[in-house]
């Protein structure tokens, strides 16, 4: 008799949580609801994250995605147009839909509820049965995204498994919990199970936190040398401790004059006209000009800063050339590497969809299935023609290979141009030339 397996889990992840707060970020301000904040400033905020965002997410939409059945047979097929008929018939659109779950890169982690509906037709105004298709099926309505910023717990088994997402609802409902089974949980990655994922931005949070008040100094810094340091005087007994109470109200409102002077279309100052019995004034203000250029040169310092945070998530090849310096081959290889990464991407979001969403809607309509159909996209790649053009001339001057029909189909499609019909193309006939009469030889 072969032994049984002992099917209790004893160890745990390792996760760093407490009640339904995950505690695995060190830094305090990077935690939570107030973590979420400051990424999405970094996201809305910083221009050079925000091109490394819109690149990935342009690239990601431009893919063409479709749903592959698991084999030829008839069934399989008829569960792969099923499915493909559910995802472009939801409230959103696909792209709607990407471009929402798409803002884990920004958080770490997305969380969708999933909204079904019956297929009843356009006919009906119920928006649990409005639908392209009136067969009655169960189909998806929409796959509602849960803010980030509302997230309030995660709800846990005994085991360490997410069970659901609580929420803080933002417009006063209380508070929701959604469970696992009618969500979709999209995260960049899944070490210790950790259902928070980790934000793509994280690691260039150190270099945008000093770029941010690196610029800001920056600006004051220029706003100072362009209105000039204010100097304000004022007599000794002022700013002495036994002041009077209107001197102490005389002295507020000049310092605050003071820290405010700013250069624009409403700058003036009105200083009281006062002389000692000496003859010179009791108060003064006066612009000192600056000094000369300052030790560090700024710009360098933010652009090297600028040059960290993409490098941080492989996208430093969209700096090229905003400094003078970097080759084509350089970028070219850096493309390289950059489209690996969003292709891991997108493989992570298919492999949620292919796992929870595809089977369970498979099931609720009762279809019988060995293997589901799942959730494809096209190629993620950086595609040099020049480079391709070259490699197979010099293979072809070779005789390594011969040009026939399915490597014109091949290339054709390489370059985004139409395939060939087929028919060869007629060529204009051209009116032969007269022939030149002989001229006649002289007697």
């Amino acid at each position: 008799m072969s032994p049984k397996p002992d099917l209790k889990e004893i160890g745990s992840t390792g996760l760093r949580r407490t009640g339904g707060t995950v505690y695995e970020e060190f830094l305090v301000s990077l935690r939570g609801r107030r973590g979420a904040k400051t990424f999405r400033e970094m996201a809305e905020n910083d221009p050079v994250v925000g091109s490394i965002l819109y690149a990935i997410e342009k690239i990601i939409l431009r893919l063409d995605w479709n749903v592959e059945p698991a084999s030829d047979s008839p069934q399989d097929r008829e569960n792969a147009e099923f499915i493909e008929s559910c995802l472009y018939d939801m409230s959103d659109s696909w792209d709607s839909n990407l471009s929402s779950i798409l803002s884990m890169l920004v958080y770490g982690y997305s969380f969708h509820e999933v909204v079904y509906k019956i297929r009843g037709g356009m006919d009906t105004k119920d928006p649990t049965r409005k639908s392209k298709y009136d067969d009655n099926k169960v189909a998806w309505r929409k796959w509602a995204i849960r803010a980030q910023e509302t997230h309030n717990n995660w709800l846990w088994d005994e085991d360490g498994g997410i069970q659901g997402f609580e929420q803080i609802d933002p417009y006063g409902a209380g508070i929701h919990q959604i469970p696992i089974d009618k969500g979709l949980l999209f995260r960049t990655t899944t070490q210790k199970n950790n259902p928070e994922g980790k934000s793509l931005l994280r690691s260039a949070y150190r270099p945008w936190y000093f770029k941010r008040r690196i610029e800001e100094i920056e600006a004051i810094g220029i706003e100072r040398d362009l209105a000039g340091l204010p100097v304000a005087f004022v007599p000794p007994e002022y700013l002495s401790s036994t002041a009077s109470a209107d001197q102490q109200a005389v002295l507020a409102s000049i310092v605050s004059i003071v820290q405010n002077v700013k250069r624009n279309e409403q700058e003036g100052i009105v200083f009281p006209n006062v002389y000692d019995e000496q003859g010179h004034k009791l108060f003064d203000f006066t612009l000192l000009s600056t000094g000369g250029s300052r030790q560090f040169d700024t710009d360098k310092v933010i652009s090297r800063y600028d040059q960290r945070i993409a490098m941080s998530v492989l996208s430093d090849f969209i700096l090229l050339g905003s400094d003078r310096v970097g080759s084509f081959a350089l970028g070219s290889s850096k493309i390289g590497l950059w489209t690996m990464a969003v292709d891991a991407i997108c493989k992570s979001i298919s492999e949620v969809i292919n796992q929870h969403a595809i089977p369970k809607l498979l099931k609720y309509n009762g279809m019988t299935f060995t293997d589901a159909p799942e959730l494809k996209y096209s190629e993620v790649a950086h595609i040099d023609l020049t480079e391709i053009s070259d490699y197979v001339s010099k293979l072809t001057a070779a005789g390594a290979i011969s040009p026939d029909a399915e490597m014109e189909d091949f290339l054709r499609g390489l370059a985004g141009l139409p395939m060939a019909t087929g028919e060869p193309k007629e060529q204009p006939e051209t009116e032969e030339a007269p022939e030149e009469e002989a001229p006649e030889e002289e007697e």
